[in-house]
């Protein structure tokens, strides 16, 4: 009978579905993850013999994949911490732990993509894999073709050079806005640097996951297909599209 293959502890967790190999790595890094009764370390590789803790709770392998949209309103934090009453983690409440493949402001609302697919939600979050993030954004006095061509060519605020990105104008102070990056409250600081302030900002689309009619706090399945092209879509940048967007984190 062939040997079980061991996978890296980080991925393991991840699969496990208890949250992102990049939250993974920080659990290891900070001694909250133990293997077989020892402190867990990133080098360490495991199979579903071992017996793996992470803060103090013991984690299974390889759950029932979920896949989820959810409609995020103003005011849930997207941080897993149960001591923080707007934590996105008291909405939840599935048989499968999930979390977010992403992070959306605290004070922004829409589409959020919730899983236990480690493997999927790794390649959201790094910023090597291209994917399209589209928002609705109205700011707080009128813009006009120059704003919208500036922010479609990329500029730069705090030493920082935001990729080119798609823009449409849709009112005297709305617009939709399409990222393939997506750094730290990225549309609001750009903006900010142009003189203009966001008073509403919705994510509507992730790759080919739309929100449509969805009430706000409202939950819904992927369909099977609605995963399959999820899953194709998400591509390595090239090396050109490389060499032209800086590093991101979701």
């Amino acid at each position: 009978m062939p040997s079980e293959t061991l996978t890296r502890l980080s991925k393991w967790i991840a699969d496990s579905g208890y949250c992102s190999r990049r939250a993974a790595c920080r659990l290891i890094e900070a001694g909250l993850v133990y293997v077989n009764g020892l402190p867990g370390k990133h080098t360490d590789r495991v199979s579903s013999q071992d017996v793996v803790h992470v803060e103090k709770q013991r984690i299974q392998s390889n759950p029932e994949s979920v896949y989820q949209i959810y409609n995020k309103p103003v005011g849930i934090d997207c941080v897993c911490h149960e001591e923080d009453p707007d934590s996105i983690i008291h909405q939840l409440n599935h048989q499968h732990r999930v979390f977010p493949a992403g992070r959306l402001d605290k004070d922004s609302h829409g589409l959020l993509l919730l899983t236990n697919d480690g493997d999927l939600c790794q390649k959201i979050l790094h910023p090597d894999y291209f994917h399209e993030k589209e928002y609705c954004v109205t700011v707080d006095k009128a813009i006009n073709a120059d704003f919208c061509q500036t922010m479609a060519q990329g500029l730069e605020y705090n030493g920082i050079k935001t990729c080119p990105c798609k823009m449409i104008q849709t009112g005297p102070s709305t617009f939709l806005i399409t990222l393939t990056q997506g750094m730290n409250r990225q549309i609001r600081k750009m903006c900010r640097s142009l003189g203009y302030r966001v008073i509403d900002l919705q994510r509507i689309r992730l790759v080919n996951l739309r929100l449509d009619e969805m009430s706000p706090g409202a939950f819904r399945h992927l369909t099977p297909n609605e995963i399959k092209v999820l899953k194709s879509s998400l591509r390595p940048l090239s090396l050109t599209e490389s060499l032209h967007c800086p590093t991101s984190v979701v």
